[in-house]
């Protein structure tokens, strides 16, 4: 072979070298990001790393709060059109149970009937085994899929009757061009003053997988939900809604290798009437949003995808301060029972 041919063949094999390094370079560059290896010691200080993950350390220097189980809310005049039922002597909660309807809505409204207790004296759902001197029926006057119309009202007041009629009662019913007007003043207000707000990060460079994902958002107190791709930060208390959602593909989230699931955003969103003022939750969602941002490498933009700078988002916490005072105004506090049945 002559030197001017081994110094082609020698090129070529450079290039090609070049190339194939290029490739692995780029595709591990663009590989979905995955759970990071944590060490057991700085390896500065010559300590060997921890060859395996390990799982994420909460701070445990404050007990966790206990959850307290919460009593169903009851029927109030604020939100619910309510008909006094009353009747001659105590009715069983058995019997009581038996006369109630097969559902519980009117159309899309829910629709409710509690007993006076005989021996409490407070307003309940019937339950077997208690004594009832008074009835109430109840169909809430709006939520999120519009007001009370007509033929709601009309559906409510049959299936009212049809208890009362059942327990030897006789109802008294609000006029119901009075509770209609009430329920569109009501989702009026509602509409005006509903905010879900909602962050997406959107992946730098290299794209994450759910693992990776997982890792950083539970740094942040966030847990599975029940739902593949959706974590969850909880309440405080048992049976709220939860304080913030971290969603992100489903599909990735049940791939048969998750690991090679490439996911380039993530979407943050409190719901805002739902949660409780005092337990900061924009606070949270925005520390969430900006620690995960560094973490993943990410970028915070709102929904139209322009990027949101993280001294803009003290803007946001001002503007939900003025709705919190609007909605503890009108009795409909944020996270409070009404409240979350209004915006329901």
């Amino acid at each position: 072979m002559s030197g001017f041919t081994l110094g082609l063949t020698l090129l070529g094999a450079l290039v090609l070298a070049a190339v194939v390094g290029w490739n692995a370079w780029t595709t591990r560059k663009l590989a979905p990001r995955q759970v990071e290896m944590a060490a057991r010691d700085d390896p500065a200080d010559g300590a060997a790393p921890d060859p395996e993950p390990r799982e994420p350390v909460f701070d445990e220097s404050e007990p966790a709060p206990l959850p307290v189980p919460e009593r169903k809310p009851g029927l109030d005049a604020l939100i619910d059109a309510i008909a006094p039922i009353a009747i001659d002597l105590p009715v069983s909660g058995e019997a009581a149970q038996a006369a109630m309807p097969a559902t519980r809505r009117a159309g899309s409204k829910p629709f409710a009937i509690e007993g006076l207790n005989e021996s409490s004296q407070h307003w309940e759902t019937p339950q077997a085994g208690r004594r009832y001197t008074a009835f109430q029926a109840g169909v809430q006057l709006a939520n999120r899929t519009g007001a009370l119309n007509e033929i709601e009202y009309s559906e409510f007041v049959v299936k009212a009757q049809a208890f009362a009629d059942a327990v030897n009662g006789s109802p008294e019913f609000p006029e119901m061009l009075h509770e209609v007007a009430r329920a569109r003043e009501l989702d009026q207000f509602a509409g005006a003053h509903d905010a879900q707000l909602g962050f997406t990060l959107l992946a730098r460079q290299a794209a994450w997988s759910p693992g990776f994902v997982h890792q950083h958002a539970a740094r942040f107190g966030f847990v599975a939900g029940a739902i593949p791709g959706r974590m969850v930060l909880p309440a405080a208390h048992a049976g709220h809604p939860p304080m913030l959602v971290l969603s992100f593909d489903s599909q990735a989230a049940m791939a048969e290798d998750p690991a090679q699931s490439a996911i380039r955003e993530v979407t943050l969103s409190l719901d805002v009437p739902q949660v409780p003022r005092g337990e900061q939750p924009f606070l949270r969602m925005r520390d969430a949003a900006i620690g995960l941002a560094a973490g993943l490498d990410g970028v915070i933009t709102d929904d139209n995808g322009r990027e949101i700078r993280p001294e803009a988002l003290d803007g946001v916490g001002a503007d939900l301060e003025l709705l919190y005072d609007t909605l503890e105004s009108r009795d409909l506090a944020a996270g409070s029972p009404q409240a979350r049945r209004l915006f329901g």
